[in-house]
């Protein structure tokens, strides 16, 4: 399978894992799991043919991280960015000290006005590096990073998690933790 063949690959189960399980006719479980025989059937009766080699590649290989295999490696799911009910059961962790969020320019008015809010996604989702904060930003456009103070909103009562590939979640980020980072 080549490279292409790969993001097609993520792009579709990211579509089926986080947003439409039913596109294919799965279901997920109450954290977000499906068995890998029961999602690569469903995937081949729908016309993608995604062998077992294939979708380990794309879960280890995935230069976003994604998915994840359980520890048996029978069943796999999205890491995080949920439009569909799921709990993670990931454990409330001590965030660090600050905490960054990508977007694009259009919306910080927005943001500033209203706070962070996870919409029809799971949770707002948070880096711990400004890097990466600016590459989920340019994605819609020229990027603008946000800080947030997450040690106060920690210490505000406020709960964190954090996934297996790094990406911090919380429900929302009031207004009052944002800054924005000046353009490099």
């Amino acid at each position: 399978m080549s490279t292409t063949d790969d993001v097609r690959t993520s792009k579709r189960l990211s579509y089926v894992l986080r947003h439409a399980p039913g596109s294919v006719g799965v279901t997920l479980d109450g954290s977000g799991w499906v068995a890998v025989p029961d999602l690569l059937a469903a995937l081949a009766a729908a016309g993608d043919v995604v062998s077992r080699a294939d979708l380990e590649r794309v879960v280890a290989t995935s230069d976003k991280q994604r998915f994840e295999l359980d520890a048996a490696r029978d069943r796999v799911r999205a890491r995080q960015g949920h439009s569909v009910p799921v709990d993670l059961d990931l454990p409330v962790t001590t965030p660090p000290p600050v905490l960054f969020h990508g977007t694009h320019a259009g919306v910080v008015d927005a943001i500033l006005a209203d706070g962070l809010v996870r919409g029809q996604r799971h949770a707002v989702h948070l880096s711990a590096d400004v890097r990466t904060a600016t590459a989920v930003g340019a994605r819609r456009g020229r990027p603008v990073v946000l800080r947030v103070d997450a040690a106060a909103m920690h210490a505000d009562g406020h709960a964190f998690a954090v996934t297996g590939n790094g990406v911090w979640l919380t429900t929302a980020v009031p207004p009052r933790y944002l800054a924005v980072l000046p353009s490099p």
